[in-house]
């Protein structure tokens, strides 16, 4: 294409002159009028910098490869019936791809490269084998027992590499052989389509060639029927007939091959039928083919998630309408990709559509309002959640009050799980919720603070505010719940109750003596010091909330925490919130529902119902819940399972729409970045609450540098598919207070997976850091040692150039690597072939000092220059 001008330009790519004349401008090109003319060098310019502002690629400007399309039409024959011909336009289309020959060469030369890395890999184990074979030899000549062990062990090597060597060929001829069998299927499918589509075109054409040539045939009126014609009837001449049915025909034929609908109207017979029926006696059916007036809307009912191929069935469209819709939205999409409800209302407003917005938990709500009852409410216990930092002492001010030694239980003394356990006393009911205070645990604390009431803040008086007391009351003050402070360790000598009040005044958290809301109470969980004051306390501020629930009707609650037990199947830890919760009801939470087979108290008691503020355990669900699902218990099973089945399909279209988007968006990112070190794991806990903690908190170790993926978590104890899976990624298999069973431990040690086991879980998350900065390489920085100046140059015939020089800064070493400064510019970067004081080789020369240099492999050293002396310094790295 020649030069065109800025107006000319401006034209083609539809944007206002002074708009483009900006953008040369900011692209760096010289033009000032729109009549000046712009180079084919200077368009490519102004696509760069559009590129780039954009955020795309510069080198995404030059193709690597080019489809060219060639379409060429010829005309045919064809018999068309009675003895007529028809000319029938073919069109053949050809497409041609050409890759560029410098991205070949890249690829060639990538997989060179992973063959020599290969090569060079298989040249190391080698050399390590005959180290060790030679040390093996050498052990040999001292002990023959020795000799004979390891000439077993090197036989039982061998062994067993022929045989992964065997499996391995197996695993890869089982593999082809797969992908030649979906290959022929794929084909054969592919063919059968196409016969298909080329039998419903041929019965299509058939009978597009059988309704021309009905139409086509003339009307021939009988001579008989003319003659009995009426006499004071004048007939239209035969040619105006003709001529008006051939109008209609290729009326009815445009609008039939137009891109308008077509409305059959029962009752009006069209022109031709009329006229014949004139003529004529015989009766004819009434029907025909009417010119459509406007195009149809359809309402189009739109659920949360659709795929392209469901919309486009909604509308009575093909699927690449809607994908041509998609792509003028800038959306790349296929056929299944399921599309969210707002871009679905888009294309079907673009389309002429109306949308109708579904609410995808309709049978949801219309189930759980089903089951709400309005009854007459009765007071509750009070539901209170204890917080506070590590080791404050939470766990055992519970342990004294429900005179139960659960602390015990706890890896470390540190809470691991939420436990809720409900207190009988002579003042009344309170149910405790447990939470853990370690940090790796703020989604714990939430949930608890979400189900609570009354939050006891648990502060140890010798320690004083700490992190995770600050967050805790941050959790408290979201879930909108009073707090009620309990000073414990107050037995302790260095305890300083007012600090803590002081310290906790900083956090908006004024005690009631200073003119505050919050209730302090001194306790000692050690010798039971003020425990009856902090129950009063509690029981206070229940009675000041005035809690009420309603005992009767369906039972509500919440999920505090769900495990896997191996005898017992799925238990769930569920506090019931309102109604009572019977044996035998149905209960549906979150994607798991099942009838209540069990329901036992924290002691391990069996119990028959349950009311309001009632923590018990529950046996029977199809799976373990998520903690902080809500459950509800519905008469009707059936539609119980539909739920449960509709939340399944939902979670897992928004997983699979989450990977495809977190395929497409990291695609361009990684490849920006580079190699990124990755360190899989495969996670089991004993509950859900721990396994998804120590994911978070893993993979918050995450940096630009090393990431953590967790490729599985899950509940129970380590099987054999862990295992499997753990080899498939290359994972660690990280086990939180469950053990490996006999199979996984054979499978562990024939397949040599790094298994670890921890109890708490700060543990786990140093020894993962540790390992993800082991992954790291060092990094090395320079720093400038000494500078020397060239004060004369001689010639030496052994040496070539000696410098003369004066070390001006710091010190010159021998052995330390150089460069070589003109005018403050770096020519050249070696090393020191010599270095004399005199006559004398000498290791390095300090400040003041004059001495001889000889630079290796360089004769060009002059009077003036300078020669830099530098040290590598290796940092470690860290995260």
């Amino acid at each position: 294409m020649s030069d065109v001008t800025v107006r000319q330009l401006a034209h083609v790519v539809g944007t206002p002159v002074g708009r483009l004349l900006e953008q040369l401008r900011e692209a760096g090109i010289g033009v000032d009028c729109e009549d000046a003319a712009i180079t084919e060098a200077q368009k490519l310019q102004l696509l760069r910098y559009l590129r780039h502002s954009h955020g795309a690629s510069v080198d995404a400007a030059t193709p690597k490869k080019i489809t060219l399309k060639r379409r060429s039409h010829s005309e045919i024959q064809v018999n068309a019936g009675g003895g007529r011909s028809k000319t029938v336009n073919v069109e053949v289309r050809k497409k041609r791809t050409y890759i560029k020959r410098s991205v070949i060469l890249e690829q060639e030369q990538k997989r060179l490269a992973e063959v020599q890395a290969e090569r060079r890999r298989q040249e190391e184990e080698q050399a390590l084998q005959e180290q060790a074979s030679l040390r093996a030899q050498q052990e040999r000549e001292a002990r023959l027992i020795a000799e004979e062990e390891a000439k077993r062990h090197a036989e039982e090597e061998a062994k067993r590499r022929a045989e992964e060597e065997a499996k391995r060929h197996a695993e890869e001829e089982a593999k082809r052989h797969a992908e030649e069998e979906a290959k022929r299927r794929a084909e054969e499918e592919a063919k059968r389509h196409a016969e298909e589509e080329a039998k419903r075109r041929a019965e299509e054409e058939a009978k597009r060639h059988a309704e021309e040539e009905r139409k086509s045939k003339p009307t021939v009126e009988p001579e008989k029927a003319r003659a009995e014609k009426p006499a004071g009837r004048k007939a239209k001449p035969r040619s105006r007939s003709r001529s008006g049915d051939r109008e209609l025909e290729q009326e009815q034929r445009r609008t039939k091959f137009g891109r308008k609908e077509l409305h059959i109207t029962p009752g009006k017979p069209s022109k031709r039928k009329k006229l014949r029926s004139q003529k004529t006696a015989a009766p004819t059916p009434k029907h025909g083919f009417e010119k459509p007036t406007a195009p149809i809307v359809r309402e189009v009912s739109i659920p949360e998630t659709i795929t392209v191929a469901e919309l486009a069935q909604k509308m009575s469209v093909k699927a690449a309408e809607v994908i041509k819709v998609l792509m003028k939205l800038g959306i790349m999409a296929t056929i299944n990709q399921a599309l969210d409800q707002d871009t679905a209302t888009i294309v079907v407003e673009e389309m002429g559509h109306k949308p109708k917005l579904l609410q995808e938990n309709a049978l949801e709500l219309e189930l759980t309002q089903a089951e709400q009852e309005v009854s007459k409410q009765v007071s509750r216990a009070a539901v209170v959640t204890i917080m506070g930092h590590v080791d404050h002492g939470k766990t055992s001010l519970l342990d004294y009050i429900r005179r139960a030694k659960v602390a015990s239980g706890e890896a470390g003394g540190i809470t691991q799980h939420i436990g809720a356990y409900k207190v009988h006393s002579d003042k009344g009911e309170i149910t405790f919720i447990d939470t853990p205070g370690h940090a790796a645990f703020t989604a714990m604390r939430a949930r608890g603070a979400k189900v609570t009431d009354v939050v006891i803040l648990v502060v140890a008086a010798d320690d004083g505010v700490m992190p995770q007391t600050v967050e805790a009351i941050q959790h408290a003050g979201a879930a909108g719940a009073p707090l009620v402070v309990a000073v414990n360790k107050i037995d302790r000598p260095d305890a300083d109750p007012d600090r803590v009040k002081q310290e906790l005044t900083n956090h908006d958290v004024i005690p009631e003596e200073w003119g505050g809301e919050t209730q302090f109470v001194n306790v000692s969980a050690k010798t039971g010091e003020g425990i009856d004051e902090l129950i009063e306390a509690i029981l206070l501020q229940a009675e000041i909330m005035e809690l009420k629930a309603s005992p009767e009707g369906a039972a509500r609650g919440v999920v505090i925490e769900s495990r896997l037990d191996k005898g017992r199947g799925p238990v769930a830890t569920i506090l019931v919130q309102s109604g009572t919760l019977y044996k035998g009801d149905i209960l549906l939470s979150g994607v798991e529902t099942g009838r209540v087979r069990a329901m036992l108290t924290e002691t391990g008691q069996e119990i028959a119902e349950a009311g309001p503020s009632t923590p018990v355990e529950i046996l029977g669900l199809s799976g373990t819940p998520n903690a902080g699902d809500e459950a509800i218990v519905v008469s009707d099973e059936r539609k119980a399972r539909e739920i449960a089945g509709l939340r399944q399909a939902k979670e897992r279209e928004a997983k699979l729409a989450r990977q495809q988007s977190a395929k497409l968006e990291n695609m361009f990112s990684e490849m920006e970045e580079g190699e990124v070190r990755t360190l899989n794991l495969v996670i089991k806990a004993d509950v859900q609450g721990s396994a998804e903690a120590l994911s978070e908190s893993l993979i918050k170790l995450s940096t630009d540098k090393a990431k953590v993926k967790v490729v599985a978590a899950g509940v129970g104890g380590i099987n054999e598919t862990d295992v499997n899976l753990a080899v498939a990624s290359n994972a660690i298999l990280i086990g939180f207070n469950v053990r490996a069973d006999a199979t996984a431990r054979r499978s562990i040690a024939e397949k040599g997976v790094d298994l670890h086991y921890y109890s708490v879980i700060y543990n786990a998350i140093d020894e993962v850091r540790g390992a993800l900065t082991g992954m790291l390489e060092p990094e090395y920085r320079e720093e400038i040692i000494g500078l020397a100046r060239v004060d004369d140059v001689f010639r030496s015939p052994k040496f070539g150039a000696i410098a003369g020089c004066l070390v001006v800064e710091g010190v010159v070493r021998r052995h330390n690597p150089i460069r070589v400064l003109r005018d403050n510019v770096v020519i050249f970067e070696g090393q020191l072939e010599s270095l004399r004081r005199f006559k004398e080789d000498v290791q390095e020369v300090r400040s003041g000092t004059e001495c001889g240099i000889g630079v290796k492999d360089y004769r060009d050293v002059k009077v003036g220059d300078h020669i830099e002396v530098y040290e590598r310094i290796k940092i470690e790295p860290t995260l």
